[in-house]
């Protein structure tokens, strides 16, 4: 049996709890968001995760309208690189060209295996001429590095350093950095970072997010110490602005074109596969003998046999993807003919539509392409469109914030 096969009655039933036990680790935010009371959890890089505080709707409004505080410090587990090879070892880890990353720049990056595959698409902060943190998706890059880095010849150090990040995220973030670390916060570039100090405790702070809209990362270091009083400093400094605690908004995340590791893409799949667009995410030009290389050069000269794709999904309401509504990938067809699946969908309620990415073969791309999929209420039709669905060009989280 699968999701679709299954009424949408049972399957609400079909929700058992997640045993929170000592197996499972804790963010150092983890009591301090549990005060906040999270509705549901999942597992994320060995860590719970809180995943929303009881409607992802209402969450999805305040992170468009407001300012949000996430518990991400579990989540987002750093692999920190240093050594006197830390920038070789590092650009042969990824295949875009770190010479085109300034010291105190982020940049969003796949680490690809032997085949191409992607391993995990981290944000790197290069924090030093060699010193490097990559900022994870849910796979073991800590163990791959380290298992690289062995066999390697290079001199470098690969550990999990005690850092753990929040996010604070919407379009009054503004005014809640402001007031945790004054205006010149505001002069920090889109993917740029700055280290700072709040009350003692050292931070690095980066114009990232998983929002796609106006947000700030902020990276404790020391977490397991100061975890609960950076997180205390932040929710006064937000109250006033009317910050709400919320989980990763996976409608905002697929309005905006951010994929997600583990459906999305995953070892199975390739950069070109993915299909994100921007052609320096793999730069075969460079100098860099990375891993996957010469894979990636076969498989773009070849080309892919499938891409994945924006669809819209016609029939009742997908939910809001992390709440349950979405136990299984929904199968895709042509007629009777299975060719593929939607790897993420969700309503949009701005859009008022349903949307969503599906894996599909390449001679099924092209926008206006009709399909069908299976989903809870049953076969719907479906229509390959563009993505991102909102705001293309990145223009609300790239804007400049600084008045002057």
């Amino acid at each position: 049996m699968t999701q679709a096969n299954i009424p949408p009655a049972e399957q609400k039933n079909r929700a058992p709890e997640i045993l929170l036990y000592t197996r499972i680790k804790k963010s150092p935010y983890f009591y301090a968001s549990r005060k906040h009371g999270p509705a549901m959890y999942s597992t994320y890089n060995h860590h719970y995760h809180p995943r929303h505080y009881g409607d992802p709707v209402q969450e999805y409004w305040e992170l468009l309208n407001g300012v949000t505080l996430w518990d991400v410090g579990g989540a987002e587990r750093q692999v920190e690189i240093t050594g006197p090879d830390a920038f070789e070892f590092t650009n042969m880890l990824v295949p875009r060209d770190l010479n085109k990353c300034a010291v105190g720049q982020c940049k969003y990056v796949f680490i690809t295996a032997p085949d191409g595959g992607i391993i995990n698409d981290p944000v790197l902060l290069r924090l030093g001429e060699n010193h490097f943190w990559l900022s994870l998706a849910d796979s073991d890059v800590l163990l791959w590095a380290m298992g690289l880095a062995y066999n390697s010849g290079l001199n470098v150090e690969i550990k999990e350093p005690d850092v753990g990040p929040v996010q604070v995220q919407g379009p009054k973030s503004r005014e809640v950095m402001v007031d945790l670390f004054g205006e010149k916060i505001l002069e920090v570039p889109y993917y740029y970072t700055v280290s700072e100090e709040l009350d003692g405790m050292e931070v690095v702070i980066s114009r990232t997010g998983y929002t796609s809209e106006i947000g700030f990362e902020i990276y404790l270091k020391n977490a397991s110490r100061d975890g609960e009083k950076l997180w205390d400093a932040v929710w006064q400094a937000g109250e006033p602005h009317g910050m709400k605690v919320i989980g990763p908004c996976h409608i905002r995340r697929i309005e905006g074109g951010i994929l997600a590791y583990g459906c999305d893409m995953d070892l199975s799949t390739n950069p070109y596969e993915v299909d994100y667009g921007y052609e320096w995410m793999v730069d075969l030009d460079q100098e860099a003998d990375f891993v996957g290389k010469e894979a990636l050069k076969r498989i773009k000269e070849e080309g892919v046999s499938r891409k994945l794709v924006g669809v819209e999904i016609g029939g009742e309401s997908l939910g809001s993807y992390n709440d349950g509504s979405m136990i299984d990938f929904f199968p895709v067809y042509d007629g009777e003919r299975h060719i593929g699946k939607v790897t993420s969908a969700c309503y949009s309620p701005r859009l008022e539509k349903n949307i969503g990415y599906a894996m599909v073969p390449i001679e099924y791309i092209e926008y206006g392409t009709e399909l069908q999929v299976d989903t809870p209420h049953g076969r719907q039709r479906a229509v390959v469109v563009r993505r991102p669905f909102v705001d293309p060009e990145k223009e609300i989280p790239k804007q400049k914030l600084a008045t002057s």
